[in-house]
């Protein structure tokens, strides 16, 4: 990246009220929770993974997943009374299903201020029965945002969790400065739940939900389809700077009938083995799934419901047969007890555990079902991420010595 230039003062042709407005430089102290900024021609595009992994390691679905920049957000102070963010979105969907757009979160000193929809950008249609691809251009959205208050607020724009945005601007009526980040550094590892899919925002997702409320930094490794206890994962996370470190396994495994029970144990030894190299005594905690009907007692593979298709609506089913455990097949039932067994045998002071049913479980469904069959929606996303924050973070939490060190 090159280095910070200085800020430029200009006249925005968009500036109805003929003030100065100031276009702020796009540089990575602005930029939280991504690991690497690529220029493009449009601007700037936050990364989750780092090239090397993107080039080696991703296939299509992570490649399209990591650059959705959940938990990434514009981070600054400004005592300016109204900015302006452009952005260049990329939105996938299937065809014959509609998705809700992304949206950008505007929250100022800690609170949630003004939620805006994305309404323009790029659209990428696939065809599920042919496996065809069709891309529609867009133009790039202009997000105009007044500030409440007086004075020199912090300012954080989330950016949507949900599609790949290229930052094109920022601009602004008064001088722009980095807001140090403040908190412990939360690494967390999961599925296209921690990414946050039914989700409605980028503040909705549960992982923001429990950093905002812990008041942690957090660095989203959620990737959709892709929590496979994959090495490569494992060695992006040792690598990364971090206080604590959260890794949610299992879904995954399960709907891709990925592994067998013989597989999956060592595996996760491995992948924890290797973020203990770069790690050895940051607290670090291993959760399991969350209640999934379609999977709790049946293996995968997962596949979308063939009557829900035909009527318009996205919904998974899974196609194993129900019991079919005895050859080491994997159910969510089955990689609760592995995970709990292989945290118990592990010689590991600050290694903990989190129950996925405790932090929605068959009682959860009833009340807050999943709308698809898999994800949950974005009422139990906020549960999620509340219960999570006082099991990781409260006083009682494996996370929270770390939190409480850093803090004071």
């Amino acid at each position: 990246m090159p280095s910070p230039t200085l800020t430029e003062r200009i006249r925005h042709p968009h500036d109805h009220e003929g003030g100065i407005v100031i276009t702020i430089p796009l540089t990575p102290d602005l930029i939280l929770g991504a690991t690497e900024l690529e220029r493009t021609e449009r601007g700037v595009r936050p990364h989750r993974l780092p090239r090397s992994v993107r080039e080696r390691d991703a296939d299509p679905q992570l490649a399209m997943m990591e650059a959705q920049p959940s938990g990434v957000r514009v981070r600054f102070a400004t005592s300016a009374t109204s900015i302006t963010l452009e952005l260049h979105a990329t939105r996938v969907f299937y065809r014959g299903f509609s998705r809700p757009r992304g949206v950008v979160d505007v929250v100022v000193d800690g609170e949630l201020v003004a939620s805006h929809e994305l309404q323009a950008g790029d659209a990428v249609e696939l065809d599920l029965q042919t496996g065809g691809r069709e891309l529609t251009p867009g133009e790039p959205d202009r997000i105009e945002v007044s500030l409440p208050g007086a004075g020199e607020r912090v300012v954080e724009l989330w950016l949507p969790h949900n599609e790949k945005v290229d930052v094109v601007a920022l601009h602004a009526r008064a001088p722009v400065s980095p807001a140090p980040p403040v908190g412990p550094v939360w690494v967390h590892h999961g599925s296209s739940i921690s990414h946050g899919s039914n989700a409605a925002t980028p503040t909705g997702i549960w992982p923001v939900v429990a950093a905002r409320s812990a008041g942690v930094q957090l660095r989203n490794l959620g990737f959709g389809g892709s929590a496979l206890v994959d090495p490569f994962m494992a060695r992006v996370i040792r690598d990364a700077p971090a206080d604590v470190i959260s890794v949610k396994l299992g879904i995954n495994v399960v709907n891709l009938d990925a592994m067998r029970l013989r597989s999956f144990v060592p595996a996760v030894h491995g992948f924890l083995d290797t973020i203990r190299d770069g790690h050895p005594d940051t607290p670090l905690l291993l959760v399991s799934p969350i209640f999934c009907g379609i999977h709790e007692d049946t293996p995968g593979p997962g596949a979308v419901d063939p009557t829900g298709f035909a009527a318009g609506e996205m919904r998974f089913i899974a196609t194993g047969s129900p019991g079919d455990t005895a050859a080491g097949r994997l159910t969510l039932t089955v990689i609760r007890d592995a995970m709990e067994q292989l945290v118990a045998a592990r010689d590991d002071a600050n290694l903990g555990y989190i129950d996925g049913l405790s932090l929605y479980g068959p009682d959860d469904a009833e009340r807050l079902p999943l709308p698809d069959g898999l994800h949950p929606s974005a009422e139990a996303h906020a549960l999620i991420g509340s219960r999570f924050a006082a099991r990781a973070f409260g006083a009682a939490g494996s996370l929270r010595p770390a939190a409480t060190a850093r803090l004071a």
